[in-house]
């Protein structure tokens, strides 16, 4: 699979909207990848940008770092090297605890701790999309 760019964390925080110290604790986490370079520096592709920033929305959803960190594990199998931006998400709105849920084929999961559960009745969703910081400087 061929990846595109060359970026340190620096950058990628700044288009993810976190800090560069946030990106390589999210690499050394799992959340994502720096596909370039698991050495240090850690260099990242712009693919990876999108899975940084789309980690970024969830958590400021009030989605759980265990959350976000369960759905790469569970979702990297089918969906490859960047699940998060693969796969249709969304997010339970109007709960104290957002939770994720996928979206496949007219039908959708929730994660809990046994995996994914189908919903029998969908709640009110939050549809998670990819979105760049931009500054404007």
């Amino acid at each position: 699979m061929r990846v595109h760019g060359r970026l340190l964390a620096a950058d990628v925080g700044e288009l993810a909207g976190v800090s560069g110290t946030t990106i390589g604790q999210w690499a050394r986490r799992g959340y994502i990848r720096s596909s370039q370079s698991e050495g240090e520096p850690r260099v990242y592709s712009v693919e990876d940008v999108g899975e940084a920033a789309i980690v970024a929305d969830l958590l400021a959803r009030g989605v759980r770092h265990a959350d976000v960190r369960r759905t790469v594990e569970r979702l990297r199998g089918d969906y490859g090297a960047w699940p998060l931006s693969e796969a249709r998400l969304a997010v339970t709105a109007g709960e104290l605890r957002p939770r994720i849920v996928l979206r496949e084929d007219g039908r959708a999961w929730a994660l809990d701790a046994r995996g994914w559960q189908q919903l029998a009745v969908l709640p009110a969703l939050d549809e998670v999309r990819l979105r760049l910081h931009h500054s404007l400087s």
